[in-house]
């Protein structure tokens, strides 16, 4: 069985359970605290499996560590090709590469909870700044998605899931929690509800994780 280390908020561990439950994948969760205890993912023990100090990392069966989550996800897809989540054409693979990314390294990385500690806690930027921050580097990064979505969907590439929407869905559920308005985004927004209608989905959402907390 495999081994998640995860925290159930998330956004980059939140891909990799979709996509191991997609593939119907067996795992044990280990939950990191990324607050908690000065943040468990600094810890020495942590960093032995993920010098970078975040999740998720994924443990296979033979001890193997991998961490960034599309690198898991398209592990995932290369050992268990059904349900596909990168097309076997290779122009439309690269397209459902370049919606991942747009999100994984433009929006994510900006508004991932390290980055927000550094100008609250370093910078001094006090909590309507940091928001300030946040949403507009949200909405640029979901205006130009909402450009590249399939016009005709359901899903964000088309007819059927693939890795595009496993990025797609946590950052559209964490843009909620930042009270973002998502009316400009209908593409983006028919995207999620398909996904939110599948048990693969449901089943990775933060809320339903053995490590939830309240909202807060």
């Amino acid at each position: 069985m495999f081994k998640l280390y995860s925290y159930w908020r998330s956004s980059a561990a939140y891909r990799v359970r979709i996509a191991l439950n997609l593939k119907g994948v067996a795992y044990e969760q280990q939950p990191v605290h990324l607050v908690k205890d000065g943040g468990q993912q600094r810890q020495a023990s942590f960093r032995i499996l993920n010098p970078q100090g975040l999740v998720p990392v994924l443990v296979l069966d033979d001890d193997a560590a991998l961490t960034q989550s599309l690198a898991i996800i398209e592990y995932l897809d290369e050992i268990l090709p059904e349900p596909r989540l990168l097309p076997g054409d290779a122009l439309a693979r690269a397209q459902v590469r370049a919606l991942s990314l747009a999100v994984a390294c433009d929006i994510h990385p900006l508004n991932n909870l390290r980055v927000l500690q550094y100008l609250k806690r370093v910078l001094g930027q006090d909590q309507a700044a940091v928001d300030s921050w946040y949403l507009h580097w949200l909405v640029e990064g979901l205006a130009a998605l909402e450009e590249q979505a399939h016009p005709s969907g359901p899903f964000l590439c088309g007819a059927e899931v693939t890795m595009a929407d496993l990025v797609l869905v946590p950052q559209i559920y964490n843009a909620r929690r930042f009270r973002c308005d998502l009316a400009p985004y209908p593409r983006l927004l028919a995207a999620d509800a398909a996904c939110a209608a599948l048990p693969a989905f449901i089943a990775a959402l933060p809320e339903n994780q053995p490590d939830a907390e309240a909202a807060s």
